[in-house]
């Protein structure tokens, strides 16, 4: 277990991860370990991991993957299985690094499809809860198209200088997840089959207006999960709904922590 400053790096294999530690360490109770969207970090998340502390009383933990951030880089091209290699192979090690006892995981888009991933691969009861924003479970074509659509916008307009503030190496960041899921395998992708073993409930964001996934997302979770599954969609908000309709989202997932996360969550999940 590392004792957890603030801010810092933890070593995860050859890979230096950076994070952002609120509140109260995982020894000390529950904890909500945030994981980003394909081109976000620990910065990027902004004040909202403050804000969730805040209303939750719980730690929050916040890391920047590989290639993001002030992370290592990652080797490009990326394999198109790297949200697997993240939830079974490095955020298992992750955990146990900072010392994680319970809590739950809070995922924002590709993040989101970690954490699925994570809970139904893994029957960790430290687990309590999932909180899932934009979670992608397949490949829909208003994905790849709006991915289609930002490669060129960061190739001709401000964008790469705009993310160059999240980003030690935005190309790095940008392409390692533009072109995964621009590859024409990836439409194969589809991560639903997992959604069946998670067991423990789950809330799911999602913007009316996600230019990034449609509700047949959420309904993939609806027929696919015997655990319960909370949907909350937000009006006007798009695939961010914790910046677009930050006050809604806080409350919602601060909502869904208290019942999750309360002494006894493990045994009444």
């Amino acid at each position: 277990m590392t004792t957890l400053s603030p801010t810092g790096f933890l070593t995860i294999g050859a890979a230096h991860l950076e994070y952002r530690m609120i509140g109260p360490s995982p020894e000390h109770g529950p904890t909500i370990v945030m994981l980003h969207e394909g081109l976000g970090s620990a910065g990027l998340w902004g004040d909202f991991p403050e804000k969730l502390q805040a209303a939750t009383g719980a730690g929050v933990f916040a890391y920047s993957r590989v290639g993001y951030g002030h992370s290592t880089p990652a080797k490009l091209p990326r394999p198109l299985d790297y949200m697997h290699v993240e939830a079974l192979d490095v955020l298992p090690k992750l955990l146990d690094k900072i010392g994680f006892r319970r809590g739950m995981l809070l995922g924002h888009s590709d993040g989101a499809s970690i954490a699925a991933i994570y809970a139904g691969s893994n029957e960790d009861h430290r687990i309590q809860g999932l909180a899932l924003i934009a979670p992608h479970f397949i490949v829909e074509d208003v994905s790849v198209a709006s991915i289609a659509e930002i490669k060129t916008a960061y190739e001709t307009t401000n964008l790469k200088e705009k993310l160059s503030r999240w980003h030690k190496d935005v190309d790095n960041a940008f392409y390692g997840w533009n072109g995964a899921w621009l590859d024409p395998k990836f439409r194969e992708w589809d991560i639903s089959e997992y959604l069946a073993y998670i067991r423990v409930p789950i809330a799911i964001l999602q913007g009316e207006k996600d230019q990034y996934g449609t509700m047949r997302q959420v309904e993939i979770a609806q027929q696919e999960c015997y655990c319960p599954v909370d949907v909350t969609v937000l009006a006007g908000a798009g695939h961010s709904p914790h910046r677009e309709a930050a006050g809604e989202t806080l409350a919602v997932i601060a909502d869904f922590a208290a019942a999750a996360l309360r002494a006894d969550g493990a045994s009444a999940a």
